[in-house]
């Protein structure tokens, strides 16, 4: 039953099958032109390069976009997301993106992630081209896997892409992160930081440079600490991660790379807080130092360790054909505690204390999750006289085991079986089950230049995912259930995309989308008969253009999405519900420019209005904000890089029916980076940088974290929630100060 119980004799024995499998000699993108390895490393530092507006743009549409896109440069990342921070931090300033950090920049797992309304789960996210996620939800965890400082540019596609654009859930988008690439030069780079909330990280990257005798491989490798208290009471992490990334060319038209990661995470969490506590305690509430409460962050923690490897490889066959690999594994492991209704005992509709070992005892709950997926993502592409087809196959098998059962903690987790089973016997789990999700998505598309600067993109995808199930105790139902379900469908899209001029460019696109059905649909005695079975449906129409000179870098679009079969959730004593919510129509414009002022200035904005209704009762969908913007300044030259860039969140409502509204909200970055050369011949150069996040030091209410559970009237907690509803307050004033010294 349990193959997954030792990751780390599993996540090697992998690897070493994929460095077997070296004689695989593929390629990692489509048309990948001329095969080289990209060492280009810290060449995105500060004062690298010409003040164009283009290079310092945050975010920019490539005039090649065929689709509403930014991409996030890793020179911004590196000089703007401090230490702490996760893919997340990065992506957020882009258009029509929300998310939440009430303990920190990067120092709990982001909350209410959306993008244009949908979401997390509801988008994809890859790394490297592969898609990620739980199999049960299709959703992300953001302190663990990838660092910043192993990040290179990241792209958000705020639409469904092309056919060839693969994963669970591209209908809402794709947040496509990627590894940085070693360096050119052999060097040793230890770095440090340390800043607001006892936050201190340190770490170490060996670069190899360009290595002759292994026929010119180039590799990395990186690791770090971090730990924090956190700006939440009692909210503290440690964090440990390494990464090693490894290029080498093949002959003169093929490259492998191996990439490997692994990350540790013991972190103290709060599922919100009450207005109550809020207002008695102050916005920083997080959990309580009160071993008799069932919020003492003694009780709520998490240990998580995962590991993420693949080996790819690209190569140029000869006679137009390209083809491109990737051979992958990823696994989680997660062992989990919590009280039973963390904060809602300190409320008039919350669970007592009270376990079967003692009136005045603490419930709660212990679980685990283990999952792993192995798969294979491979592309072929073969230039043609008027421009080229590409064709692949995307085939992903992710395992997952899952228990949990009913506490006291104060007894140190002893179980207690308060449960009555399907059987009759007396049982503390809520849950034991095994579970497997099979997803597969072959495609073809042409790239057809029909006229001098018009490509048009014809494709056709099928998707096919299959779930089982086979369940000793189920949850919710606590009954044993196995059972099987396949969802598929063809899914259609069609780009167009014209080159105005060198600088400038248009597109338009129309592409069907498709999610299947999360896990807990399976959560009944008769699946089969589930309202929620269906799978989530999209039509995607959006144009746009963007524009790209030395001086400046603009771009538009405009987006209209029908969807059908909408599942929203809300979570309920920290446990997520879903429900269906019927069709809805989402639809908005969104832009973003940068302009070269000149003398190393670059003014940055960008902006939304985005809208996301029920077609029900035209009420709004919650986590959909009316607008975003960003807006600031750049400045860039010689030694020096520094930025001043606010971001906006509309009004918005917490939940369906125009329930828990919103106030707008803003934070305000201001990030400066200085290379200090010159002290001493002996001694490389430092690199100092000082972040200051929530400049204006906000700590109001942002968001909902969902409601305590009703302890009075428990049958109406998931469609009408009676608990009191959590919330998330804006994360104070931060600054963080990091130190490196690269030594070549």
């Amino acid at each position: 039953m349990n193959a997954l119980t030792n990751n780390r004799s599993f996540a090697a024995a992998t690897l070493f099958a994929l460095l077997a499998s070296t004689s695989l000699a593929h390629a990692q993108t489509v048309n990948v032109g001329t095969v080289q390895t990209s060492a280009t490393g810290s060449d995105y530092g500060t004062g690298t390069t010409p003040d164009s507006a283009p290079y310092n743009a945050p975010t920019k549409a490539p005039l090649s976009a065929k689709q509403p896109t930014s991409v996030i440069s890793q020179q911004y990342i590196q000089n703007n997301v401090p230490a702490s921070g996760n893919y997340d931090t990065a992506v957020v300033i882009s258009p029509s993106i929300m998310a939440t950090a009430p303990n920190g920049p990067g120092l709990m797992e982001t909350q209410n992630m959306t993008m244009r309304g949908f979401a997390d789960g509801q988008y994809n996210v890859t790394f490297d081209g592969i898609p990620w996620g739980d199999s049960n939800d299709f959703t992300h965890h953001t302190t663990s896997y990838f660092m910043a400082h192993d990040l290179g540019p990241a792209t958000v596609d705020r639409g469904p892409g092309t056919a060839s654009t693969i994963g669970t859930a591209t209908f809402g988008g794709t947040i496509a992160i990627t590894s940085k690439d070693p360096l050119s030069q052999m060097t040793l780079t230890p770095y440090g930081t340390v800043g607001s909330f006892n936050t201190f990280g340190a770490g170490v990257e060996l670069d190899t440079g360009n290595i002759s005798k292994f026929g010119d491989t180039t590799a990395f490798i990186d690791a770090e600490q971090l730990r924090s208290d956190g700006y939440l009471t009692n909210a503290g992490l440690k964090r440990s991660n390494v990464m090693v990334k490894l290029q080498r060319p093949v002959g003169d038209n093929t490259v492998l790379t191996l990439t490997s990661m692994y990350n540790s995470l013991h972190q103290n969490f709060s599922i919100g807080a009450t207005a109550a506590e809020i207002a008695a305690h102050g916005p920083n509430w997080g959990a309580s130092s009160d071993p008799t409460s069932q919020d003492y962050s003694g009780y709520n923690y998490d240990r998580i360790t995962n590991d993420f490897e693949y080996l790819g490889s690209k190569s140029i066959l000869g006679d137009g054909w390209s083809i491109d690999n990737k051979l992958y594994t990823y696994g989680y492991y997660h062992h989990g505690f919590n009280g039973l209704d963390a904060n809602g005992n300190n409320t008039a509709t919350g669970t007592p204390n009270g376990t079967l070992y003692g009136a005045n005892n603490v419930p709660g709950q212990a679980m685990w999750m283990k999952y792993r997926s192995v798969g294979d993502l491979l592309r072929v592409s073969k230039a043609i006289s008027i421009g080229d087809i590409d064709a692949g196959m995307w085939y992903d098998h992710q395992t997952n085991s899952r228990l949990q059962y009913e506490a006291d903690m104060t007894l140190n987790v002893a179980p207690q079986a308060i449960n009555t089973l399907a059987n009759g016997n007396a049982s503390a789990v809520d849950r034991l089950m095994n579970d497997t999700l099979d997803s597969a998505q072959p495609y073809i598309q042409a790239n057809l230049n029909i006229l001098p600067g018009l490509t048009l993109t014809p494709g056709v995808k099928y998707a096919s995912f299959t779930r089982h199930i086979d369940a000793t105790v189920d949850q919710k139902t606590l009954a044993p259930l196995t059972y099987s379900k396949t969802w598929s469908s063809v899914l259609p899209s069609v780009e167009l995309h014209y080159s105005i001029a060198p600088q400038w460019a248009a597109y338009a696109q129309v592409a069907e989308g498709f999610l299947a059905p999360n896990l807990n649909t399976f959560y009944t005695t008769a699946p089969q008969g589930s309202a929620n079975l269906n799978p989530e449906q999209t039509w995607n129409y959006q144009i746009g253009t963007s524009y790209q000179t030395k001086w400046a870098s603009l771009s538009a679009d405009a987006y209209y999405i029908d969807f059908s079969n909408m599942i929203n959730s809300r979570k309920i004593a920290g446990v997520g519900y879903f429900f269906n919510s019927g069709g809805a129509i989402y639809e908005g414009v969104e832009a973003e420019a940068t302009i070269n002022v000149g003398h190393g200035f670059n003014v940055y904005a960008n902006g939304s209005l985005n809208s996301a209704k029920s077609t029900v009762d035209h009420t709004w969908m919650p986590e959909t904000p009316a607008e975003t913007a960003a807006f600031g300044v750049i400045y860039n030259h010689d030694k020096w890089y520094a930025s001043l860039i606010d971001k906006w969140v509309g009004h918005r409502y917490g939940d369906v029916g125009n329930t828990m509204p919103l106030d707008p909200y803003s934070n305000l970055g201001l990030h400066v980076a200085y290379t200090l050369t010159g002290i001493n011949d002996s001694l490389p150069p430092i690199e100092i940088k000082v972040g200051v996040d929530n400049l204006a030091d906000s700590r109001g209410i942002i968001d909902l974290a969902g409601y305590t559970a009703d302890a009075t009237n428990p049958g109406s907690n998931v469609q009408y929630p009676n608990g009191v509803p959590l919330y998330w307050t804006q994360a104070g004033r931060s600054v963080m100060v990091s130190l490196s010294a690269p030594i070549s």
